[in-house]
């Protein structure tokens, strides 16, 4: 069985930050989202991973991803040259995936649920198509399913006005390679893509056995700001502990799971966790409050911040007012003149330079 990840498109919901960068490679708790996918994959013994990318950001995502080895894994980059589609992105990696049965998996989505239960009953009962659902509150957002009893899938639909249930589709998908006939057998949708629904919906016209599972854990789309921000503080909520490797002085507290990466130093300032700070960082005079991430040579000095994602090399000095709700962006630099505003909240893109006045 292979893998595919989707890690192009343009990642509009995610501008500024992704002007500059490919979204899956916004990182949640320091590490890029794309890599929880394929540490998900792998969990499952899947080790043959094709990941689709773009001509804008696929660059960046090959040089940061690699080869694999990292992961254990054998990588294979596959170019899409126009965002055209779930099932478009499918008929293009179709050379790597050959006959084989693969899991498809959205580069963007985050879920609490591990694989191997889906891939087991996706092989054991032989079928051509295993989608995951999560009920939700707005399912005019997402591909909706109505499924029977038994969890068989009778209809798919895009993007509803008039939604047919509240199950929407999450972003991993299991195939046979019966997949590639139904993609043939469809047509650009209205806003000119080949559809993912489509071609499932083509294989269910075909008679083949496609079934749905119901995810009873966490499913997060990082597409937005708040997303990425709750994606955030449930990965760091499940996974941080204490540990502490760089330098502390004495006038500085950490309180609760908190993690400091080698190189960094803190001087009189107070961390309660959930945070994690990465490597060769320098924070003075500083408040990080829970469910904050700051990545790796990030400055700090004389800022208070929470429930906020600090990008790699950026710089915040002289901001005395909490800054909550926050991502700022790769070497973005943000100060503040000696008047103090009220209130403070942003999302700011790779290198900006930002003075409050």
């Amino acid at each position: 069985m292979k893998a595919l990840i989707l890690s192009g498109g343009k990642g509009t919901r995610l501008r500024p930050l992704t002007y500059t960068g490919a979204k899956q490679l916004v990182p949640v708790a320091n590490k890029p989202i794309l890599w929880y996918g394929i540490e998900g994959i792998i969990a499952a013994g899947i080790t043959e991973i094709g990941i689709i990318i773009s001509p804008e950001t696929g660059e960046e995502v090959k040089n940061l991803t690699g080869n694999g080895d990292y992961f254990g894994a054998k990588i294979t980059y596959i170019l899409q040259e126009q965002p055209a589609g779930l099932a478009h992105a499918v008929k293009v990696a179709q050379p790597f995936l050959g006959d084989s049965p693969f899991i498809m998996y959205l580069g963007d989505n985050l879920i609490e649920s591990q694989l191997n239960q889906f891939v087991e009953r996706f092989k054991q009962q032989q079928l051509d198509g295993l989608i995951l659902l999560r009920s939700v509150p707005n399912p005019t957002a997402f591909g909706v399913a109505v499924v029977d009893d038994q969890g068989r899938v009778l209809q798919l639909v895009e993007k509803p006005k008039v939604p047919p249930s509240n199950l929407a589709l999450v972003g991993v998908y299991f195939f046979d390679k019966t997949i590639h006939e139904a993609i043939s057998q469809i047509q650009p949708s209205a806003r000119g893509e080949l559809e993912i629904t489509d071609a499932i919906q083509q294989l269910i016209n075909n008679q083949k056995k496609v079934e749905a599972c119901t995810l009873e854990g966490w499913w997060l789309d990082t597409g937005k700001k708040d997303d990425l921000l709750s994606a955030n503080q449930i990965i760091l909520d499940s996974c941080i502990i204490y540990d502490v490797q760089g330098e502390v002085d004495e006038n500085s507290h950490i309180l609760g799971r908190v993690k400091v990466g080698k190189g960094t130093k803190l001087v009189n300032c107070s961390v309660r966790g959930p945070v994690i700070i990465g490597e060769n960082c320098y924070l003075e005079n500083c408040f990080i409050g829970p469910y904050s991430s700051v990545a790796n040579k990030v400055t700090l000095i004389d800022a208070e911040i929470e429930h906020s994602v600090i990008l790699s090399e950026a710089k915040i000095i002289g901001i005395n007012q909490r800054i909550v709700d926050t991502v700022i962006g790769r070497r973005a630099t943000l100060s503040t003149a000696p008047q103090r505003p009220k209130a403070l909240r942003f999302m700011i893109g790779d290198d900006s330079q930002i003075e409050l006045a």
